[in-house]
């Protein structure tokens, strides 16, 4: 690793000590309690043969190209510091940034279910932003939705020949946007008894899209920033996942 790359390390590192640490709050998450037993244990199931492909997809990258552990342990770090700097949502909650766009671009989908899982985890333990028994919940919106679709965007611009960085501005986004989306259908799933699950959906996610929409933007611009540094200060890391070409 280089000198600036050791330096860029550092100041993430001061970056997350610096901002990683928040204040107790009601948060975005969906919060400890707020899901019925069932659904907690449901939510939960399903993630698991994500969970397992993503172990596996980690494994074969870092058995393959060992160096790359690095930048794995960034992309999480990415998440964890970005996931909790939260700003009040009109509800009295909070609302933020999911960070999981830039992993699914680098790693895939699979592998970022196992850096968003291990986020929440230690997001509900020592934040109380989220909770244990809605992390099944948290990291099928989170970790494993959003994360699908923004490597689906990042795919197909790529084949239409989209500006690699609008892909990654679009995938980045509009990977939030539906991480809370379907945040809300499982709000609404839950939480529809005096109405409709369509009218309770639409609740939700009014309710989501006064703050969430520009901080999907925000993320974007973000990830495209950090993007564009790891193309001058990781370039060996990024060929060997494939993100540049060769050099020749």
């Amino acid at each position: 690793m280089s000198k600036k790359q050791k330096k860029i390390l550092v100041l993430a590192g001061a970056f997350a000590l610096a901002f990683g640490i928040v204040p107790n709050v009601s948060a975005m998450h969906i919060m400890e309690g707020y899901l019925p037993g069932s659904f907690c244990i449901a939510w939960g199931v399903l993630c698991v043969p994500f969970l397992i492909a993503g172990f596996m997809s980690i494994k074969k990258t870092l058995n393959e190209h060992r160096n790359l552990i690095t930048m794995l342990a960034m992309s999480g770090a990415f998440i964890f510091v970005i996931s909790s700097l939260k700003i009040p949502s009109v509800t009295g909650s909070c609302s933020h940034m999911t960070g999981t766009g830039l992993g699914a671009i680098l790693f895939g989908p699979a592998a970022v279910s196992i850096l968003g899982l291990i986020v929440l985890l230690f997001q509900a333990i020592l934040l109380a932003h989220g909770g244990l028994t809605t992390l099944g919940a948290n990291t099928f919106s989170m970790a494993i939705a959003g994360p699908f679709v923004s490597y689906g965007i990042y795919v197909l611009c790529k084949k239409m020949n989209v500006n690699k960085r609008v892909a990654v501005f679009l995938a980045a986004a509009l990977g939030d946007l539906f991480t809370y989306c379907v945040t809300a259908g499982q709000l609404a799933l839950a939480h529809n008894a005096d109405t409709t699950f369509g009218a309770a959906l639409g609740k939700f996610m009014a309710i989501f899209a006064p703050t969430q929409v520009p901080l999907a933007i925000i993320e974007g611009i973000i990830t495209v920033v950090i993007f564009m540094g790891l193309e001058t200060y990781a370039k060996p890391e990024l060929r060997a996942m494939g993100i540049l070409k060769e050099a020749k």
